[in-house]
């Protein structure tokens, strides 16, 4: 059964209203915008419990309070008798609470119920006392059951899956300054120890928990923990702590990355993720390069390279690598792009020297990559595509990209 969120339920929420101004809040700041436009919607952070819990299922129970506020100052009381007021507003919150459950009934019509009203729970009430006295306020106060957690294992997550040698996830293990937001270093989840560092304070990136970002240029990846780059000129970028580890060293690689692009950036924008050579025959890694509609990954052997892309408009994706032997193949959102094959090319023992990076390619000054990274997934090997497809899917779980 599809899982729903408190965000599904206050967004719904929300939609079914349309009279006026609209918020989920406190209470104790409801007075503080005075610009306002009644009749207004007041949703206040629910409480919750998980009453049913089986193996296989877990309803959650909200307990919300809901407010429908509006004006009865003098021009609205020389005009109208304060009884009709009350019985107008009561007509559109009961509008309101109509909409929205209909609106779950309708989604659910001939299928499994996964969100409904608790018997009893529903009681509504009249404010006489309101901090701001020219307002009338119904309370509506009831418990919503939602279908909010299979307790059943569902997802296979990276470490499970052999070959993880790099697993870089902005939501922890991040050295950061509070004040600044910048990011001193990321440190690596796979246990391989590739964490990567920035020393550099003009060349460090910055992080983002929830909403919020430095320009509205990216997307938010609905609400989760980011790694920002802005470079005004200079790549910012991440580096490999420990360039003897060599986490490309079979040749073969797949490489997952969750990312959001900047809109504005009509030109190429450099690599998410690379690696660059160090000494004559070396190979280098280029991979989510991005240009208007597509993504492209540029791998070389010291001699021979390979280029792929795969058009996607979106900016933001779940974006997937494979090199298997002398085949690329990009995968954006789960599609799969057409393999570009290179004949001679030979990856093996190429990728064992050089720095490897996240964000910005720090040779290329010229054109540095600008938006948010939430994850780097790396497994030295070309997985299969059931492999391939349990670390998106455990992805698309995370952020719903797709």
């Amino acid at each position: 059964m599809p899982i729903i969120r408190l965000t599904d339920v206050v967004a719904t929420m929300k939609d079914k209203w349309t009279y006026g101004d609209k918020f989920f809040g406190y209470t104790d700041e409801f007075n503080d915008n005075h610009n306002t436009q009644y009749p207004s919607l007041l949703i206040t952070p629910p409480n919750s419990i998980y009453p049913e819990v089986t193996p296989r299922n877990g309803w959650e129970e909200y307990a919300f309070e809901v407010y429908f506020s509006d004006l009865y100052n003098r021009t609205a009381q020389a005009n109208e008798s304060i009884e009709q007021r009350w019985d107008n507003l009561q007509d559109l919150a009961n509008e309101w609470l109509d909409m929205f459950l209909k609106s779950y009934i309708g989604i659910q019509a001939g299928q499994t119920t996964i969100s409904y009203l608790t018997d009893g729970s529903l009681s509504i009430e009249r404010n006489k006392e309101v901090a701001n006295d020219q307002l009338l306020q119904i309370k509506m106060s009831f418990n919503w059951k939602v279908f909010s957690k299979c307790f059943t294992p569902v997802s296979n997550y990276p470490n499970q899956i052999e070959g993880l040698k790099i697993w870089l996830s902005a939501d922890s293990n991040v050295t950061f300054s509070i004040p600044t937001k910048k990011v001193e270093a990321w440190g690596d989840k796979s246990g391989n120890n590739n964490n990567v560092s920035q020393t550099t304070k003009s060349l460090q990136p910055k992080r983002y928990t929830y909403s919020g970002s430095e320009t509205d240029n990216t997307g938010e990846l609905n609400g989760k923990t980011r790694i920002s780059y802005y470079p005004s000129s200079t790549p910012h970028y991440l580096g490999s702590d420990d360039i003897t580890l060599m986490p490309f060293s079979t040749g073969d690689f797949t490489v997952f990355i969750v990312a959001a692009y900047d809109v504005n950036v009509s030109s190429t924008q450099e690599s998410v993720l690379g690696l660059e050579p160090a000494g004559a025959g070396a190979g280098f890694i280029k991979l989510g390069q991005k240009n208007i509609g597509e993504y492209q990954a540029i791998v070389s052997d010291g001699t021979n390279s390979i280029t792929a892309n795969q058009f996607l408009a979106a900016n933001e994706a779940i974006m997937t690598y494979k090199l298997d032997g002398d085949t690329m193949t990009i995968y954006a959102n789960n599609v799969a792009g057409t393999p570009v094959t290179t004949v001679g090319f030979d990856a093996t023992g190429k990728f064992i020297a050089g720095e490897f990076f996240v964000g910005g390619y720090p040779s290329v000054s010229t054109s540095g990559f600008k938006g948010s990274v939430a994850e780097v997934i790396v497994y030295n090997t070309a997985l299969t595509d059931n492999k391939r497809q349990e670390v998106e899917d455990y992805l698309n779980k995370k952020y719903r990209i797709y």
